[in-house]
């Protein structure tokens, strides 16, 4: 099990600090050989995975892809991009199957000697009604009816209730871990570039994906080549994305 530190031994970085981490990270065309050492990476993924989470299910999983052979098999699934040709491919992916299992893990894992019995009572059994959506997802349907008829008196979460919203539900918190992981190797001195250009039907026979698995991102990592960066930055002015209420 992955060590992390303390609340309390957490140095907080200055806001200047985090604005260059994260102004330095571009997305990184073109890569040198030379190798990521696997402790760079294990720490990278420690880093990722620290990303909140919806009620901490951790819903994702990374497959770490080192092997040269392998990697080369993976060029043409995305698409001949020069990012494909990086020395370390991770494959970024949403786990909505997973779920049940993390219930359990929840409360075998739990960091004090003590669990609350509120948390008890959610991971046993509030959890297991509220993300399973049953055989061909007529518990979830049965759920979307519940939720129309409760919601018109009370305020409530009306979702995940499909097959459907559980898949959303396990990409936005895997998006969430995948940036931490891009910073984690930027503050390495590692370029990245999140691809989504790829043959999904291709990549889950290369990589033998698990049938409920969503493949998010492959991640490329290594050290900028030449010429890595293809353009300027843009970005639209905040004012475009912003309203203040």
């Amino acid at each position: 099990m992955t060590s992390f530190p303390s609340d309390e031994s957490v140095a907080l970085a200055s806001p200047a600090a985090l604005r260059a981490l994260i102004e330095s990270r571009r997305s990184v065309r073109r890569f040198t050989a030379e190798a990521v050492p696997d402790e760079v990476i294990r720490d990278c993924l420690g880093m990722a995975v620290l990303a909140p989470n919806s009620c901490n299910l951790q819903p994702w999983s990374f497959q770490v892809i080192r092997d040269e052979a392998l990697r080369q098999r993976l060029v043409p699934v995305c698409m001949g991009q020069n990012a494909a040709k990086a020395p370390l491919l991770i494959a970024v992916l949403a786990r909505p199957d997973t779920w049940r299992e993390a219930c359990d893990k929840v409360l075998e894992y739990w960091p004090q000697e003590k669990i609350p019995e509120i948390t008890r009572k959610f991971y046993s059994g509030t959890a297991q009604f509220q993300y399973n959506q049953g055989p061909f997802g007529l518990l979830g349907l049965f759920k979307r009816q519940l939720v129309r008829i409760v919601g018109l008196r009370r305020a409530l979460m009306r979702k995940p209730n499909s097959r459907a919203d559980m898949r959303i539900w396990a990409v936005k918190s895997t998006a969430l871990a995948a940036e931490n992981l891009m910073l984690a190797f930027q503050s390495h001195g590692y370029a990245t570039c999140p691809m989504e250009g790829f043959d999904e039907v291709r990549l889950r026979k290369v990589l033998d994906l698990p049938r409920q698995a969503i493949p998010i991102m492959i991640l490329a990592v290594g050290r900028q080549g030449e010429k890595g960066v293809y353009n300027s930055r843009l970005r639209f002015p905040l004012e475009q994305h912003v309203t203040w209420l």
